[in-house]
């Protein structure tokens, strides 16, 4: 199975690509994480948030390949502990689909990713910044992973 992290926003901090590809590279061959990153629109002083939004909603969506399973991120989604979240992961696994895990811009996702996604996930009812979450999303699955695994990554 093959995880795809689809994030909105390009030219991230140098500790953020360093954090992300930390655990990325930790990932086995045959759970690879990947990530694509998706052009915010221009937000200037009279931009149309709508438009903007539907246009990172299409970009968004035509990087998802036909049938994987779709999961965003928000904060309205469901909160999963560690162990939910490596349940998840080896129900998608079960599944047989690779799965899209989509994190939007600074207004969140476009409804019509909402609208496609199976799963929705929340991280925190805090508003966490865009960047830290690809690093925390890649920490979290790269735990459940192991949980999984029985890795010693994962301590209880």
């Amino acid at each position: 199975m093959k995880i795809q992290l689809i994030a909105v926003g390009t030219k991230m901090p140098a500790w953020v690509e360093t954090g992300f590809k930390e655990y990325q590279r930790r990932f086995p061959k045959d759970m690879p994480l990947e990530l694509i990153e998706i052009t915010a629109g221009k937000r200037g002083k009279n931009a149309d948030i709508k438009r903007i939004l539907q246009q990172e909603g299409e970009k968004t969506l035509a990087a998802i390949p036909k049938g994987n399973r779709i999961v965003t991120l928000e904060v309205t989604g469901k909160p999963w502990d560690t162990h939910q979240l490596a349940s998840n992961m080896e129900k998608w696994q079960l599944d047989g689909r690779d799965v899209s895990l989509l994190i939007g811009g600074p207004e969140g996702l476009a409804p019509e990713c909402i609208a496609a996604a199976e799963q929705k996930w929340s991280l925190s009812n805090l508003t966490l910044p865009h960047p830290l979450v690809r690093i925390v999303v890649a920490e979290s699955l790269y735990r459940g992973w192991s949980l999984n695994n029985n890795h010693p990554y994962h301590r209880e």
